[in-house]
């Protein structure tokens, strides 16, 4: 191993721990616990009860009631997490999945008609799509550095891996023992599990700046406009939604796959499942070496290479040991594909609208499941099942190489500049903000060299922009008396951009210096968008003109 190498796989291992060592991002992932194995276990007990119901037929309406509804209601449960506190949203979500669940368990136990618990489980599906989005918008605002913010998104995806796990595992084990209300009753306990966990998480409510009379429909519409708007969103989001296409049709041909190609009886399908979860699993430990990197489009690119090409390879090798192994390969690139996606969704999106951003994503990939689902049969009837996988695989794979330079300029776009961004983190009016926030900063941020003696604002005049010296020195006078030099590292300009005045002092420069400015609006937008932010820039105005009029008045 270079020492390169290991030192990245140190740091990784070190913004790991950080995310366990944060006690809310610790709340937040635990409770993440509880939420998905929840799911899966429901998810298993309900497909068992409706087949006892009403056969395979029932099963699928079953699927029907889930996941349609929840894809059209997703944007609109988001907007929840952009307007309420996300944390109070999440914790509501889960008691009220928690009550339907009981009331689920309750129906099955009086023997009421199959279709009360149907529809509890088109309730729990809607309810749930308010849980995902807050839950990944809140990430950001715990997570201390970026470094961070993707160790967090590497331990969600491990979670929901191995939840794929261990969530049927427990349903399985709980039906053979019992029975799909108790399941259900079970399944109620992990909600109120999560909803205990993330009730003890601390954080304000995210900073509404949209007018609060839009109505829900106009809200909901921002996440689509946000997408639509940012050209790297808008890339992304068609990427990762072309995968969710593609997993939705492997759930159907692993099955043709088990039963047709390879001949592995009823239990193939799940031991081909089982693959893949196992490179999911390996796939998080690769993961860890996307923490610290700035270049994650690229990592996402090559995520969606590991999915597309070993399934068409599938298709053309159509044996048992190397499907396995292709099949964890695909696993990895699931991984690969979900932490990257996610660390650059938050850091593109504004975080006024990311829930709703979510709640979007939601709906494109549950549809997009639904929509592979039925591709698969209609690929497999024109190709045979060899061609389906061929053709499935290589349209991804083929998707990803021609969209490969658009992703590597989203990397050149979004690469934060080192420097810069170590300047802002020690800022008090900077420090408290999430740290995507940060990065737009340091990447806002425009280099201005000024020459010793050169005015750089002057007293009286309306303030445009605010400063930080980078290097050199500059004199800070009020009505031509010097007050203080600044030096490398130290910031100036924001009183006349935060209260209704013009510049209080004159700045000229002692030494050659290399400043760093940020448009008021940017500024403006950042620091008054944070609570913590704006009781700091309040601190560091009051303390400023508290010494501007000690310095009037001794002359």
């Amino acid at each position: 191993m270079t020492r390169d190498a290991r030192e990245r796989l140190v740091e990784s291992s070190r913004a790991l721990r950080a995310v366990f060592a944060n006690p809310r991002l610790r709340r937040l992932e635990l409770a993440l616990v509880g939420s998905v194995t929840g799911e899966w276990a429901y998810a298993i007990a309900l497909a068992v009860y409706a087949f006892e119901q009403g056969g395979a037929g029932a099963v699928g309406l079953v699927g029907l009631i889930r996941f349609l509804p929840s894809a059209l209601a997703a944007p609109f449960a988001a907007v929840f997490g952009d307007r309420f506190s996300r944390v109070r949203v999440m914790v509501v979500s889960d008691v009220l999945r928690a009550l339907t669940m009981a009331g689920a368990a309750v129906a099955i136990f009086g023997d009421a008609p199959a279709g009360v618990v149907y529809a509890l489980a088109g309730v729990v599906a809607v309810v749930s799509m308010a849980f995902r989005p807050a839950q990944a918008a809140l990430l950001p605002s715990l997570a201390s550095t970026p470094s961070e913010l993707t160790a967090a998104n590497v331990a969600s995806t491990t979670i929901e891996s191995i939840g794929s796990f261990a969530g049927p595992a427990l349903g399985g084990l709980l039906l053979a023992a019992t029975d799909a209300g108790t399941v259900f009753a079970v399944t109620a306990g992990a909600f109120v599990w999560s909803a205990a966990l993330v009730l003890g998480v601390d954080s304000p409510p995210p900073e509404r700046r949209d007018a609060e009379t839009s109505g829900v429909v106009a809200e909901a519409v921002a996440g689509f406009r946000a997408i639509l708007g940012e050209a790297r969103l808008r890339l992304v989001v068609a990427l990762y939604a072309a995968q969710t296409l593609v997993a939705g049709a492997l759930n159907v041909l692993i099955v043709v796959m088990a039963l047709e190609l390879l001949d592995l009886g009823s239990s193939g399908p799940g031991f081909l499942n089982a693959a893949v979860g196992i490179g999911g699993l390996v796939g998080a430990v690769l993961a860890l070496a996307l923490v610290g990197r700035q270049r994650l489009a690229g990592d996402f690119g090559l995520g969606l290479l590991l999915w597309g090409i070993p399934i068409a390879l599938i298709g053309v090798w159509p044996h048992e040991a190397p499907t396995l192994v292709l099949l964890a390969v695909v696993g990895i690139g699931n991984t690969l594909v979900d932490v990257a996606a996610l660390t650059l969704l938050q850091r593109a999106a504004p975080d006024e609208v990311l829930a709703r951003v979510f709640g979007v994503i939601e709906s494109l990939l549950v549809g997009a499941i639904g929509l592979g689902a039925i591709l698969a049969p209609v690929l497999v009837s024109a190709f045979g099942a060899d061609g389906a996988l061929i053709a499935t695989g290589a349209f991804l794979a083929i998707l990803a190489a021609v969209s490969w330079p658009r992703l590597r300029r989203i990397d050149a776009e979004v690469a934060v500049p080192e420097r810069e961004l170590a300047l802002l983190t020690k800022l008090p009016l900077f420090a408290p903000l999430p740290p995507a926030t940060v990065e737009h900063l340091a990447r806002s941020l425009q280099p201005v060299l000024v020459a010793a003696g050169a005015e750089i604002v002057r007293e009286g005049e309306p303030g445009d922009r605010f400063y930080v010296v980078a290097s050199g020195e500059v004199e800070v006078a009020a009505a031509g008396k010097p007050l203080r030099t600044l030096g490398p590292g130290e910031y100036f300009g924001e009183i006349a951009l935060l209260r209704p005045v013009p510049r209080t002092a004159t700045v000229i420069a002692r030494a050659d210096a290399e400043l760093l400015t940020l448009d008021r609006d940017e500024f403006v937008a950042a620091v008054t968008g944070h609570p913590e932010s704006r009781e700091a820039a309040d601190a560091v105005i009051g303390a400023r003109l508290g010494t501007l009029r000690a310095g009037m008045a001794s002359l």
